[in-house]
């Protein structure tokens, strides 16, 4: 397998006259504005548990809460190729107007959602129906966008296309400032009635001011390949290995990224301390993600993809289990806070040239279809999981509170082989 060629080259009808700073806001306020709805949720978990998932057993609860965060990722992947492949055949503009417009319509659902105590068992089966509608359309967001950016900017790939993760930074943020805010401004009991929906409100609310900055732009969309395949039937039979490497390029990035929206559950459930400090954890570690992540593509533009995540992903593995094991056994405000910006920066610097590497695997005119399939994939596995998955594992004696520790060493290291792979297999990457 060959990783170079068309998988790399520039699209012919790039246009340059427009500015890059519109272009990355217009293309990643929608990626941004998933991501600030799946924070939201997470870091609320606790509240929303209590709304809409009642259960005389509190973990149970919880859990029954991020089994519907874990099953919305299920619409992901099929998001990805829908919207994908109608962003390969129709235009990436076109695409990323529908996926904006379900998402807002996802959370404005889940704002006014009545609770278990309103309307029984409709409240939960409601909240996992908003979920899968914003599963899918965050779905088809990422292929569509990364492909908008990269092929209007191919000299400058890893700076611009790392402003979709660097975006995911600045939405954290908002949603961390929520969480520190309300919990300790609000009296426990209204931010329990009602104060947990103002950040889903204001989600909602930067919706149309996305559609209507999308609606302003002019595509460059690639031109469709010379022979009438679909995007589909290209990426499943021709470029699985290159969607299974992006998959595990991927991989470490996003349970980091899950890792910490779990962090005020996890403040909570086992660490025993109050949600303030989850919280400003995490508003630090977005802080980093929004400033350091365009830093590290713009380097990515000049050493290399690989050389640049390569040494980043083995500072990861030498890292995650002695912060974990520091996190746990001196569990004090100021501890959780450094370890969550120590994972957080490391997190930037390999996320900064992530998506231009993820569309540099793919030709062109595939390259939404199969960036939306991969990235959806991976998410899902690798993410969605992540919080159900650690608060399971937490549950055996034998790993206990260190679950988070042992579940991202054994993803690190699945990362690293994909990147050695795709080093050996082109080095041009």
């Amino acid at each position: 397998m060959t990783l170079s060629g068309s998988a790399a080259s520039p699209v012919a009808s790039v246009r340059k006259d427009k500015p890059i700073a519109k272009l990355v806001v217009a293309t990643s306020i929608g990626n941004a504005l998933e991501w600030y709805d799946i924070a939201v949720y997470g870091y609320f978990a606790v509240y929303i548990a209590k709304a809409f998932f009642p259960n005389s057993d509190p973990t149970i609860s919880l859990l029954l809460t991020l089994g519907t965060f874990a099953l919305s990722f299920i619409t992901r992947p099929l998001g990805g190729l829908v919207l994908g492949m109608y962003a390969d055949r129709r235009g990436r503009k076109a695409s990323l107007m529908i996926s904006i417009l379900l998402m807002t319509l996802g959370t404005l659902a889940i704002a006014f959602m009545p609770s278990y105590e309103t309307i029984g068992i409709l409240a939960p089966i409601a909240v996992l129906v908003a979920r899968l509608v914003q599963g899918f359309s965050a779905g088809g967001e990422f292929g569509s966008s990364t492909a908008f950016l990269v092929e209007h900017a191919p000299e400058r790939r890893g700076f611009i296309a790392s402003w979709q993760f660097a975006s995911q930074g600045l939405a954290s943020l908002f949603a961390s400032a929520f969480g520190v805010g309300l919990t300790l401004w609000m009296a426990p009991d209204n931010l329990q009635a009602w104060g947990w929906r103002i950040p889903f409100l204001f989600g909602a609310l930067v919706g149309p001011a996305g559609l209507y900055i999308r609606n302003q732009l002019k595509d460059a969309t690639a031109p469709p390949a010379e022979k009438a395949v679909s995007p589909i039937a290209e990426v499943l039979l021709n470029q699985k290995m290159r969607v299974l490497l992006g998959i595990g390029a991927l991989a470490v990035s996003t349970a980091i990224n899950y890792l910490i929206l779990y962090m005020p559950t996890y403040v909570v459930k086992t660490l025993h301390l109050p949600a303030s400090v989850g919280f400003i954890a995490t508003f630090a570690g977005a802080i980093v993600v929004t400033v350091l992540t365009p830093f590290a593509g713009l380097v990515s533009d000049r050493i290399g993809r690989t050389t640049h995540m390569i040494t980043i992903n083995v500072l990861l593995l030498l890292s995650i289990f002695p912060a974990f094991l520091l996190l746990t056994r001196i569990p004090t405000p100021v501890i959780i806070i450094a370890a969550v910006f120590w994972i957080a920066t490391l997190k930037s610097l390999y996320y900064g040239p992530l998506a231009a590497l993820m569309s540099e695997l793919l030709p062109a005119a595939t390259r939404a279809t199969g960036l939306g399939l991969g990235y959806n994939i991976g998410v899902m596995v690798f993410g969605g999981m992540g919080p159900i998955t650690m608060a399971w594992l937490g549950g055996f004696a034998v790993i206990g509170d260190l679950a988070p520790g042992y579940y991202l060493t054994l993803i690190c290291v699945l990362s690293l082989a994909a990147l050695l792979e795709i080093r050996r297999t082109g080095a041009n990457l």
